[in-house]
């Protein structure tokens, strides 16, 4: 047991009242065959299968209830489905602007977004939510989600399980698909029940439930791609808020998924937000088996910290303050990987760790109960010293006006306080930005390097420190020493919630079934077309552009912080792919890609003649022409994919002309399918290869092997003149047709666009 949380790894049969049995001692003891099959019985399962066109055992073809998208990425999703066909969205749309509220200096202004978006809404069929009305996640709770339904969101914190609905974070090409009428594939997932026992208790979070979760599970990778079913219990001494806090964490220990018990507490939210029809129960009604337990002993959760540069780097409280210096010198020690004079040492006063500023914002920190509660207990304190900040961000408009309408607003802001606008800036790195080598407390999502906005590159580095609303600010009221919430008294009552929808009624577009195709798609001048992308060649011949150990994230990929500016416009973006992890690795990249383009005109040796010789070595060895022949870029690292949904992270290597990555493991589905819809290979290798950047790699016959649907390929290591220095086994790991044929086009706009044409 860690922090109250016990793993069983292995599979279980389950009553309906939570009885568990390991699947075969339930075979042996109680006579049943194919344990493995009550996977069915579970609560996702039904779900899924109501929604799977296939209606076969083994892979699923999903149609969504509804889409959504935040301004970071909605104009690439709707340019890359206008290049492949779009007529009309297929199904409802959201596109919400939450992301960049501070995005525009620079690249796209955030208006020319609005506009671009607001136009598609109405010449598509969509549903536009103006700026400052709500994050992503919270609109979507309120008048969106329902029991039994599923959704799919360009946000990898798409989940709303708490509301009896599957949300699935994706990248953009999988919501096009949708939007196209096509399904989302998905081999049967395996499913883990999470039992919820107890109560919380004085003090304790949302976050503090999430991250000893986060903690316990991510590294193991025990739920890495399943879906998670939480029942128990412990569920129904949950509040909403507190349900859908935990659930949206759910992202971060790289689950695929989420899905609770629905009960009155459900009902009840629902009725509140005018929606009293959109609830069903949802309940186990058969044995079930599931492929592992979580059990969660909801009495022994602590306060809990989660120091850079992961969610599961997190400690109790009290645990870190004994152990503080070593544990920070571990911080420092992978900080300094991107940032060489990173340091933390500013923050200890007197040998105690102190933090002055604190942020509780987007749809897991600004909850109307989490908001609630700092507020009570800044109330029993003086309040912020001048040293201190508290910024807080309401989740939704409604959020702001009820807290309004309570008082809670007024006294916030007395308390010193500041209250903001919806918006996910501070969790997206474009607000609230820490100082140089400083350290910021957040309740929000996520704290991964690079990820709060600073720029290594320019000299600065800075870090996030995540922590349950209470105990932020707990410590705010003890002078910034870290200090959980379990330690002060305050009251802990909530006035009620009382949902006010008239705003949205006024501001947001809702079109979905009305499409007006004589509308006009607004285009700022940032807001380009994607570039024409090739299909996959006979042959590749690749050149290392980059070699990483450890992990590299999406948000390392493509940052966010400034490189969002240049959101809409695909080949600014790319400029910034892997900027803070690799600086030269745009400069290396793009070289080779000015080479292939120039290669393919017949133009090559003017650009890179020890280049053009091992091609034309490779021509007359291989018997092929140069159009046969691809020449692009790879990247070899260990762990590849954890991190955001944003599809840029795959579609800009692409277009600096990679072709493949080669690791030894793809953290996420959702990557690996960004990488495939923008037609590079999602390679696989049991070793990290022996090669450094420069060096060439040969995929012979790799068309072939991707038509025939080949599990195993041979990347031959060459030489100048296109001679064998040696050769490596690479695995791809089980394609459907539909990925081969998405491989083979070189992109989805190439798939999808020959599909269409008359």
């Amino acid at each position: 047991m860690k922090n109250g949380i016990t793993v069983l790894p292995y599979a279980v049969y389950m009553t309906e009242q939570g009885e568990v049995l390991p699947a075969r001692e339930a075979e042996e003891r109680l006579g049943l065959r194919n344990v493995a099959g009550l996977r069915e019985n579970t609560m996702a399962y039904r779900i899924l299968r109501a929604h799977d066109r296939s209606r076969r055992k083994g892979a699923m073809e999903l149609s969504m209830d509804a889409l959504v998208s935040p301004d970071n990425v909605y104009v690439s999703i709707i340019q890359t489905a206008r290049a492949s066909g779009l007529r009309e969205f297929a199904l409802p749309f959201v596109l919400t602007n939450c992301h960049n509220s501070l995005c525009s200096v620079g690249g796209t202004i955030n208006e020319d977004d609005h506009q671009f978006g607001l136009s598609c809404a109405k010449r598509y069929g969509g549903i536009m939510v103006p700026a400052y009305q709500a994050v992503i996640h919270q609109f979507m709770r309120e008048c969106m989600t329902s029991c039994g339904s599923m959704v799919m969101g360009a946000d990898s914190h798409t989940r709303y399980g708490a509301l009896g609905t599957i949300g699935i974070g994706e990248g953009g090409g999988e919501l096009v698909k949708q939007l196209l009428g096509q399904p989302y594939e998905l081999s049967d997932p395996q499913v883990v029940a999470v039992l919820l026992k107890g109560r919380l208790r004085h003090g304790i979070g949302t976050h503090d439930v999430a991250l000893s979760l986060t903690s316990a599970l991510f590294a193991s990778g025990i739920v890495r791609n399943k879906l998670l079913e939480f029942r128990g219990g412990g569920v129904s001494g949950l509040s909403m808020d507190m349900r859908i806090g935990i659930d949206a964490m759910t992202t971060e220990l790289a689950a695929l998924s989420s899905l609770w018990i629905t009960d009155d507490r459900t009902k009840e939210f629902y009725c509140r937000h005018g929606r009293g029809d959109a609830f069903r129960e949802i309940r186990p009604e058969a044995p079930a088996c599931y492929d592992g337990v979580i059990e969660v002993d909801l009495d022994k959760i602590q306060p809990m910290i989660a120091l850079p540069f992961h969610p599961s780097n997190a400690y109790p409280i009290r645990e870190f303050q004994e152990n503080a210096r070593e544990i920070i010198s571990g911080v420092e020690a992978e900080g300094r990987r991107t940032m060489e004079n990173f340091s933390l040492q500013k923050h200890f006063t007197d040998g105690r760790f102190c933090v002055q500023h604190g942020t509780v914002a987007g749809c897991t920190g600004g909850l109307y109960e989490n908001i609630c509660a700092v507020r009570n207990i800044l109330k029993e304190f003086p309040g912020l010293a001048s040293d201190q900040s508290l910024h807080i961000f309401p989740a939704s408009q409604p959020i702001y006006h009820q807290l309004a309408e309570t008082g809670a607003a007024a006294d916030l802001s007395a308390a010193g306080a500041v209250l903001l606008s919806a918006s996910c800036g501070p969790c997206f790195g474009v607000q609230d930005i820490p100082a140089n080598n400083r350290l910021s407390m957040r309740h929000i999502t996520r704290n991964f390097l690079n990820r709060e906005g600073a720029r290594p590159s320019g000299g600065q580095g800075a870090g996030v420190a995540l922590m349950d609303a209470r105990s932020i600010a707990a410590t705010l009221c003890a002078g910034g020493v870290l200090t959980g919430a379990d330690t002060i008294e305050y009251d802990e009552s909530v006035p009620p919630d009382r949902f006010d929808g008239d705003m949205y009624r006024r501001q947001i577009y809702w079109g979905y079934g009305q499409a007006d195709h004589v509308t006009p798609v607004e285009l700022g001048p940032n807001i380009t077309d994607w570039p024409e992308l090739d299909k996959l060649p006979a042959h590749l011949l690749l050149q290392v552009s980059g070699v990483y150990g450890g992990s590299v994230t999406t948000d390392e990929l493509v940052p966010s912080g400034e490189a969002s500016a240049y959101r809409s416009n695909p080949e600014k973006l790319a400029a910034f792919t892997l900027q803070n992890r690799d600086p030269e690795y745009f400069r290396r990249a793009s070289a080779l890609r000015d080479f292939s383009r120039k290669y393919r005109l017949g133009e090559g040796r003017e650009a890179d003649e020890s280049l053009d010789r091992c091609c034309r070595a490779l021509e007359a060895i291989l018997g092929c022409t140069r159009h046969e022949l691809g020449v692009g870029s790879v990247i070899l690292c260990s762990q590849i994919g954890d991190g955001s949904a944003r599809e840029q992270a795959a579609s800009s290597q692409r277009i600096l002309g990679g072709w493949a990555n080669i690791a030894t493991e793809y953290v996420t589905k959702r990557y690996r399918s960004n990488l495939i819809n923008w037609g590079m290979l999602p390679l696989l290798t049991e070793q990290p290869l022996p090669l450094k950047e420069g060096d060439l790699l040969l995929l012979q016959d790799v068309r072939a092997g991707v038509e025939t649907g080949a599990r195993q390929f041979t990347a031959i290591h060459v030489n100048g003149a296109g001679e064998k220095i040696a050769a490596y086994p690479l695995i791809c790991p089980a394609l459907s047709e539909e990925e081969r044929e998405l491989l083979l086009s070189g992109c989805l706009i190439n798939r999808f666009r020959q599909q269409r044409i008359p």
